[in-house]
């Protein structure tokens, strides 16, 4: 069986770890994101491997993760399980910030892949991860973390709505904005499990690009000055320092000029780039990422 890895990498970002805790020896936790993970040490002790073979496994992926899978060696068994359940990253953790310094996060589903190794595939017999299998059985190893942590995934809409509640009827007379103009974007972001929060601010790139072609092509000669407009985030953002912020609000009769730009160009062509710095808030990585940015850029053209 011959299998390869696609060309993917992963994209440090500033994300933290939500809760990390020792449970009966093993450190575990969830990241901002809402993924569940173990670090290194943690994952030695589920799979019964010494902490020096977890670094050498994970090193190894490194080095042979454009190798194709020819045999039945542990990175061929990784590469195969990992890859089948959509795992494509060039790493085999997530780096991350924890504490004002990196930290190695080792996602459920990488876990998930070693303790099988560790419990059916590896040669002699090992009872700690066979043990630890059976644990996760039920729960899975995300329901177990989850539930370990007596963590509860947060309301997805929280951010948005918030904003929506404070941000209503915001706009000056004869006006638009764009954070309510894209509010469609938004809300299909969240049905995909985008984190919308104050890491993911959709209006804040749609505002910067519209505003370029505003001034590039001289639009207030056409449709009329812009203005600013009182603008506050929710106070549990860090944004919310800098409170009141004024962004433009642009003539109602240009509406109809940006929603033409909005899918003709900014889907297309801006919104691919912006998602992909956004990899590594969503679960499935960098693939997911563009998935999602093929979604719209469809969708912008079925508009057209």
């Amino acid at each position: 069986m011959s299998r390869k890895a696609g060309k993917t990498g992963q994209i440090s970002l500033d994300l933290g770890v939500e809760i990390q805790r020792d449970i009966n020896g093993v450190e575990m936790g969830v990241l901002e994101n809402g993924i569940p993970y173990l670090t290194q040490r943690g994952l030695s002790r589920i799979t019964g491997a010494a902490r020096s073979m977890i670094q050498a496994i994970t090193q190894e992926w490194e080095d042979h993760y454009d190798d194709d899978v020819i045999g039945k060696d542990r990175i061929s068994f990784l590469k195969i399980y990992l890859f089948d359940k959509g795992y494509t990253e060039r790493k085999l953790y997530i780096e991350c910030e924890k504490d004002g310094s990196k930290h190695y996060s080792y996602p459920d589903i990488v876990c998930m892949a070693f303790l099988e190794y560790y419990a059916f595939e590896s040669t002699g017999s090992n009872q700690t991860a066979i043990d630890s299998y059976r644990s996760f059985a039920s729960l899975g190893l995300k329901g177990f973390i989850y539930k370990a942590l007596g963590y509860t995934p947060g309301d997805k809409w929280k951010y948005h709505n918030d904003r929506v509640s404070l941000l209503n009827d915001s706009s000056p007379p004869g006006h638009f904005t764009v954070f309510k103009e894209i509010t469609g974007m938004v809300v299909d972001l969240i049905n995909a499990d985008v984190g919308v929060n104050d890491k993911t601010i959709p209006d804040i790139s749609v505002g910067i690009n519209w505003g370029n072609y505003w001034r590039d092509n001289d639009l207030a000669q056409l449709y009329g000055e812009r203005t600013q407009y009182e603008h506050n985030y929710p106070s549990y953002y860090p944004q919310a320092m800098s409170n009141p912020q004024k962004p433009n609000a642009y003539p109602d009769a240009a509406l109809p000029a940006f929603r033409q730009w909005f899918h003709n160009e900014y889907l297309p062509t801006k919104f691919p780039k912006y998602i992909l710095t956004k990899a590594n808030v969503l679960k499935g990585g960098k693939d997911e990422a563009l998935a999602i940015s093929q979604l719209f850029k469809a969708k912008s053209i079925g508009h057209g």
